[in-house]
């Protein structure tokens, strides 16, 4: 990819906890929500990975569709809806 392309890919973090109080636990993203890798960073590690990254954290909203949609795949048949 060439720069532009891939700075123009939106990236996201959902914070999903913390260790110890000295760890951040968190999925990235780059350009789905849907397909993320969990990675685990001290505070000032996460900062500055997300400033470097152009990371935007997920809405509330965001979070729990997304949560909705993974239940989709744990319970049930994908692609079916209610």
């Amino acid at each position: 990819m060439n720069g532009i392309l891939e700075a123009s890919i939106p990236r996201y973090v959902r914070v999903t906890g913390t260790l110890n109080n000295r760890f951040v636990e968190f999925e990235f993203s780059i350009g789905d929500p849907e397909l993320c890798v969990e990675l685990v960073m001290q505070f000032e590690q996460f900062r500055e990975f997300c400033k470097q990254h152009k990371a935007v954290e997920l809405t509330a909203e965001q979070c729990a569709w997304l949560d909705y949609e993974r239940l989709k795949w744990q319970f049930g048949q994908a692609g079916v809806s209610e």
